[in-house]
């Protein structure tokens, strides 16, 4: 490969979408932008006292557009955009929509404009747990078991709950809405100009982690399945999909619209999408039994077994084993919290309350340098716990919490479950708290580890990617104590959008396989956190607390 050839990688997270322009010759990122989406960021179609979390499509587009038009542009213009051979996306998941039969989500519509029941329903939204536990309950009646590659428990935050969720809840989002998408399949039918639903390449990581789509089952659960469930699903299994596509396949060729958007031309291939953690596992440099742990407002734990290994196993309480999610013709496996750094984003916020309720009313300030002094507090806030947190004692009368603060995803899931904080006296101090936090997710992630080792599956090492894995070295040097396990943090600062880029780079045809790929483009690790001899005995206790505490609130949770 003497001549560069370039590809794109598009990361779409929560809060934003990040584009990277990735040399495919040696991995080297020539540029990156990031977008952030106007629309969520003034909170608009969200109620979070409803756990209702909506996406607005135009969102997306607005910054697929401009992140890579943004990216051309820092990297060079016309000389680089004429290199660029493919693009891949991942995206959030499960984060499905309602669309038409041309595959146009309902709120690109006029009268669906301002409807959140038409636009995305995004991964954290938990508007559906009663849909949840109904189909959980369903589909113990069936002598098949088609949760048993689901971890054996839907979750509210999955494709099906949501689905029956928004039909229920909406009539004219039912009558309009043909099939149900995942945001990671839409971007690239709307990249290749799909307009047509049938012909749209369906995710196999999507398909199988979060829609009931098994190899075994020849597709997805019979339609009889879903009607018993309720009449009002009857016949989608018909208009969503049969037949999965693994993320080294092309959905398709850069449409003649999206080329003149992008200054970019038709020859550019467009790959099948799929889930952020999944591809942010391969940039990461996954190998078997190292658990990728990708730590951003949640975490998405990715393993891969090889097949042999796998055999007549099924993993209790997880969020699915799906042959080739992460690197075809390999078994993934997905776990994950439902909060991890929304749980230090949440203390920080009730901290902050004062700082951005008073201090702008202040009769000492002028309103400029209240600003600025909010932005240097906000900004010192975390850090700074960090930093007095790190410097604490240890003993047994220390602050305990549970960081089920947006439910629990795994193991076992259960959205209903809320956070707590005990041991607290009146020397529980801001630094006593967030320690107390930090060890919950920690614990939490801990839970995760031994749930795969108690069902055959061993775990030899972290991989820590993200943005908490990069930011924060007390989180994690604190989790390798709790887990007793060294933890490498990738050095690439965007690992989701470096994975999307190495997936583009195969399905260019300038790798033969994604494990080429990660051997061509990965960079390697800049940082391990191994385990401090003289806490091991302290977190064993700690552990064995936050389960008791935890096993408590579950008990006591109202059903």
């Amino acid at each position: 490969m003497s001549k560069d050839q370039y590809v794109i990688g598009v990361d779409y997270g929560s809060d934003s979408v990040r584009s990277v322009i990735i040399n495919a010759n040696n991995g080297a990122e020539l540029a990156s932008s990031v977008f952030y989406y106007p629309r969520w960021q003034k909170g608009l179609f969200c109620n979070p006292a409803k756990n209702q979390f909506r996406q607005h499509p135009l969102d997306y587009i607005e910054g697929l557009e401009q992140s890579i038009k943004d990216c051309i542009l820092k990297a060079g213009g016309d000389s680089i955009a004429a290199a660029i051979k493919a693009i891949a996306v991942d995206t959030t998941g499960s984060s499905p929509v309602a669309v038409n039969q041309a595959g146009t989500p309902l709120a690109l519509l006029p009268e669906f404009e301002q409807n959140p029941n038409a636009m995305f329903v995004l991964w954290k939204d938990h508007t559906s747990v009663k849909e949840a536990m109904q189909i959980n309950n369903h589909a113990a009646k069936y002598d098949i078991n088609y949760l048993k590659y689901c971890g054996g428990i839907y979750s509210s935050e999955w494709f099906w709950a949501k689905l029956l969720h928004i039909l229920r809840a909406d009539v004219a989002v039912k009558k309009a809405c043909y099939s149900w998408v995942e945001h990671c399949d839409w971007v690239p039918f709307l990249l290749t100009g799909g307009n047509d639903i049938s012909e749209m390449k369906r995710s196999r990581c999507a398909a199988g982690h979060k829609a009931l789509w098994a190899e075994e089952f020849g597709g997805l659960p019979p339609n009889e399945f879903f009607t018993a469930l309720d009449p009002i699903l009857d016949g989608f299994t018909d208009r969503l999909f049969k037949d999965t596509f693994t993320s080294d396949v092309s959905a398709g060729n850069l449409s003649t619209e999206w080329a003149e958007r992008l200054g970019l031309n038709t020859d550019v291939v467009v790959g099948v999408g799929a889930f952020d953690a999944h591809m942010g596992a391969v940039g990461g440099q996954i190998e078997p039994y190292h658990l990728s742990k990708v730590m951003g407002t949640s975490t998405c734990d990715i393993l891969v077994v090889p097949q042999a290994d796998m055999e007549g196993k099924l993993i209790k309480g997880i969020c699915g084993q799906v042959n080739g999610s992460v690197i075809p013709g390999m078994p993934g496996l997905e776990a994950g919290q439902s909060a991890f750094g929304d749980v230090y984003a949440w203390f920080k916020e009730v901290l902050a309350w004062p700082i951005k309720n008073l201090l702008r009313n202040s009769a000492l300030l002028d309103s400029h340098t209240a600003a600025a002094l909010e932005k240097e507090l906000l900004d010192q806030l975390i850090p700074e716990l960090s930093k007095q947190a790190a410097l604490l004692p240890r003993t047994e009368e220390d602050e305990l919490a549970i960081d089920w603060l947006n439910g629990r995803r795994t193991p076992d899931a259960n959205q209903e479950l809320k956070g707590a904080l005990s041991n607290l006296d009146l020397a529980s101090d801001a630094p006593r708290v967030f320690r107390a936090l930090v060890e919950a997710t920690c614990f939490g992630a801990k839970n995760i580890v031994d749930r795969f080792i108690a069902e055959g599956i061993p775990v030899k090492g972290i991989i820590g990617i993200g943005g908490v894995a990069k930011k924060s070295p007390f989180v994690m040097q604190t989790m390798a104590n709790v887990l007793n396990m060294p933890i490498r943090i990738h050095q690439f600062e965007h690992t989701c959008a470096l994975g999307a880029a190495m997936f583009a780079a195969v399905v260019a045809g300038i790798y033969p396989n994604v494990e080429a790929a990660m051997l061509g483009m990965g960079s390697g690790f800049d940082k391990e956190y191994t385990p401090e001899a003289e806490t091991i005995a302290y977190y064993e206790a700690r552990f064995l607390q936050y389960k008791t505490l935890g096993g408590f609130i579950e008990a006591s949770t109202i059903k």
